[in-house]
Formats: C-alpha cells, sequence, structure tokens
C-alpha cells in the first residue's frame, strides 16, 4: 500500500492506495504546531476505523506547501511506518518539463496536479485547484508546465469580509440560488459563490484563447463540486487530483 498526504496551508488531505486505486481518503485541519506521536496517533486512529493495519503501508509520498510540517511528517513517518516519506521537490523526476523562471518557486501541489491531469486528461489543459489560494496551471500536450496564475482563496475572501467590515457576519460559502440577494447573508453568498465563478471563468477564457481551444480544464479541491456546477468554462471536478499525482510520480520514482 501507498500512504499519500497532500499537505496545504488550510487543509491535509490523506489518501491509501492499494496498487493503482484509491481505497480511502481524509480530509484533515492544518495544524502547524502537531507533533509527530500526535501525527501518528491520529493516523493510526483513521487507519483502524478503515481496518487497514500500518505495516501494509510500504511507501509513503508527500507534496508539502508548508515547511514546519516536514520535519514533523517525517519524524511520524518513520516512528509509526518504519519508512522515510518521499517529499515532492524542484529535483523530484516528474516527467515534466517546468517552463517557469526558477522551478523551485512552483508548489509542490501545483507540480502533482499538472503531473495527474495530463495523464488522466491529456494536453494542453488548465487545472483550477480550489484551496487557501485559488490556482491555475497551464500544461501543454508536449509534457510542459507553462506556469499559471494565483489568486485568494474563497476561505481568504470570507474572512476579510468579515474582519475588514464592522456590520457583516460570517457566511458559509454556498450557491444562495439568486443572484440578487434579498437580505445581507444572500447578498454576500451571492457575491462570493458568483464572484469566484465569473473570476475563474474569465481567467480560465482567457488560457484557453492562449493555449488553444481543444485545451481541457479540470478543478479540484474541498470546493471544486460547488464550482463546476454553476462555471462555464470547468465542468470536470476531481476530487483525487492531487492524490493520483504523488501516485504516479511515487511510480517513476520508487527504485531510483
Amino acid at each position: 500500500m501507498l500512504l499519500a498526504i497532500d499537505a496545504g496551508n488550510t487543509n491535509v488531505t490523506i489518501g491509501i492506495f492499494e496498487g493503482e486505486q484509491i481505497i480511502t481518503r481524509w480530509r484533515l485541519r492544518t495544524v502547524h504546531d502537531q507533533t509527530p506521536d500526535e501525527w501518528g496517533i491520529k493516523l493510526r486512529s483513521l487507519f483502524a476505523l478503515e481496518d487497514v493495519p500500518l505495516e501494509r503501508v510500504k511507501g509513503i509520498v508527500v507534496a508539502s506547501v508548508v515547511p514546519p510540517l516536514e520535519t514533523t511528517l517525517t519524524a511520524m513517518s518513520e516512528r509509526y511506518f518504519g519508512a522515510a516519506p518521499m517529499f515532492v521537490t524542484g529535483r523530484t523526476e516528474t516527467g515534466l518539463n517546468v517552463l517557469y523562471d526558477n522551478p523551485r518557486e512552483v508548489g509542490a501541489d501545483r507540480i502533482v496536479n499538472a503531473v495527474a491531469a495530463l495523464a488522466r486528461y491529456g494536453g494542453p489543459c488548465i487545472v483550477v485547484d480550489l484551496g487557501t489560494a485559488i490556482t491555475f496551471d497551464a500544461v501543454s500536450g508536449r509534457s510542459e508546465y507553462l506556469g499559471g496564475v494565483i489568486c485568494p482563496g474563497i476561505g481568504i475572501s470570507v474572512t476579510g469580509l468579515f474582519q475588514k467590515t464592522a456590520r457583516l457576519p460570517m457566511v458559509d460559502f454556498r450557491d444562495p440560488g439568486q443572484l440578487i440577494g434579498k437580505n445581507t447573508v444572500q447578498s454576500m453568498q451571492a457575491g462570493l459563490y458568483y464572484g469566484t465563478i465569473a473570476m475563474i471563468d474569465g481567467i480560465v477564457e482567457q488560457m484557453v484563447a492562449e493555449m488553444g481551444a481543444a485545451t481541457k480544464t479540470v478543478a479540484t479541491g474541498g470546493q471544486a463540486a460547488l464550482i463546476t456546477r454553476g462555471s462555464k468554462w470547468v465542468k470536470t471536478a476531481d476530487e483525487d487530483l492531487t492524490l493520483e499525482g504523488l501516485r504516479l510520480i511515487w511510480e517513476m520514482n520508487r527504485g531510483r
């Protein structure tokens, strides 16, 4: 079995693979100061719920954009699984030609998403990842990571409205069912939901115009399914895209 971990600024997504098949997944809140033992106990509990012995895990692969977690996850992996994790970095073989000015600036999650999208959907393609930031990653049909766009995420927008205004409440992100709100909460939800979709559609439309009409689009991340229901340009949601990319990169590098 392979344990795949995507450590983001807001959430940590964890998946277990049996061969090419993902058998379960969990999404946890990112806790920066959690100890290796706290991580180990949490994972041991999750594995027990699925009746999966820890010793069945033969490999661990991690994409992390939170540097403080890397030492913690390494210690947890070695103590509880008896294996050192493989972290995806700018030196990892991915099969992509990264055309960023400085390839090491590209977040590991963005490269992992690009690898999975190219394998699953072919190129050229655009990956929209709805995380702490909303990222747009462009991949050519020649396995080139072309670059992308980074925008504030949904959570940042929600929190910003609440914290920077005196009378606006905290609201959840949802489709209010109509554009013109009839009360403050509905108006805020309309702005957040339809505004996010308009931003995503506007950027994707311009990227497709530059990359070609045959460009495919896929969304991933916690709000992907909700966004694709209202988007004109992004109709495919793939919640396991990042985990699948981690599996593919593990397969490319095992035995190296």
